[in-house]
């Protein structure tokens, strides 16, 4: 293109002034649009990493997780390095091409498809309040529908075989806490000693957004937990920390290997963090808990969150529709 352009305005140049003149203004230009090829696309990306870096540190204020920073930073710096082009210049039709061609390839899955759209929902709704651009180019992208799939719960004889299979007083107590308090397992890791109350059997957990709430626990995590710090001889505040010295707080990645090894040694299928929280909510709905207590218990901003686990056990649905209907 650059090369039709010169020759254009080399043919419209002779006759008007001499050849040398010609030959100066044709090699100026040439530099000013090599210069501008190469610096255009890096200015974009600069001013786009920009108002990126600006929007994290605002969601970063709202008490963001670092966890979700993080997501948000690659997911958007990902579509930002594919489109090329400044954040006022995307159009609607960009982002659906975007997430029509990222689903392809990479064979994803609608839920993952709608997140990525919430991502770029949040981001460009913030540029559009703050005044970066005049219109967010995802209000015309609707929200992904796509069917919720039944998730499993532990059963009664499938927690007694991890407990038995725990091998020692601290994984016991890591699946009595589990399971008896319903707790996120990056709020389990950053538990404290002092957010015990024994008396009460309840802790103070810090959850997303660093949002503090109280949960409780019952009589045989309270006994477990006593045996397992009273045993302990280290001084570190953690509740839990690892089994090796130097004694130090366990992580979440520390969590899950041992759980995969508790996997491995039960033949219990996909035994996870989050699944001990399900079982704890299933259970409690299905003894009568109001949903609202069971929202406060978990943690839950959105009372919607809390209602797709009464939709697990398909049991109680059938001895209801037997009671009320039948």
């Amino acid at each position: 293109m650059n090369n039709n352009l010169i020759s254009e305005l080399r043919a419209k140049l002779i006759g008007k002034i001499d050849d040398e003149s010609i030959s100066i203004v044709v090699l100026e230009l040439s530099k000013l649009l090599i210069n501008q090829n190469c610096t255009e696309p890096q200015k974009i990306a600069e001013a786009n990493k920009k108002s990126l870096q600006t929007f994290l540190s605002s969601k970063r204020l709202e008490g963001c997780s670092e966890k979700t920073i993080t997501y948000y930073q690659s997911t958007i710096t990902m579509f930002l390095d594919k489109i090329a082009l400044p954040v006022s210049d995307i159009k609607t039709e960009d982002v659906r091409i975007y997430l029509s061609d990222y689903q392809s390839k990479r064979k994803s899955s609608k839920i993952t498809i709608d997140n990525i759209r919430r991502i770029f929902s949040s981001f460009f709704s913030w540029l559009e309040d703050e005044e970066y651009i005049s219109k967010s180019p995802i209000r015309r992208i609707h929200k992904v529908k796509f069917g919720r799939t039944v998730k499993d719960t532990f059963t009664d004889e499938e927690l007694e075989k991890i407990r038995d299979a725990c091998g020692n007083i601290r994984n016991l107590s890591i699946i009595d806490t589990l399971i008896s308090t319903g707790m996120r397992v990056g709020e389990l890791v950053r538990l404290n000693r002092a957010d015990i109350d024994f008396n009460e059997r309840e802790c103070v957990v810090f959850g997303k957004g660093d949002c503090e709430r109280r949960v409780y626990f019952d009589a045989r995590t309270k006994l477990h937990l006593q045996e397992y710090l009273n045993n302990r001889t280290d001084d570190n505040p953690a509740v839990f920390v690892t089994l090796h010295h130097p004694r130090t707080r366990i992580t979440i990645n520390g969590v899950e290997s041992m759980l995969k090894i508790l996997e491995e040694s039960t033949k219990i299928q996909n035994i996870h963090p989050h699944k001990f929280r399900r079982t704890m909510a299933t259970r409690a709905i299905d003894k009568g808990m109001p949903i609202e207590q069971v929202q406060k218990l978990l943690g839950h901003v959105r009372i919607d969150t809390t209602l797709h686990y009464a939709m697990v056990n398909q049991e109680n649905v059938k001895n209801s529709h037997k009671k009320f209907v039948a």
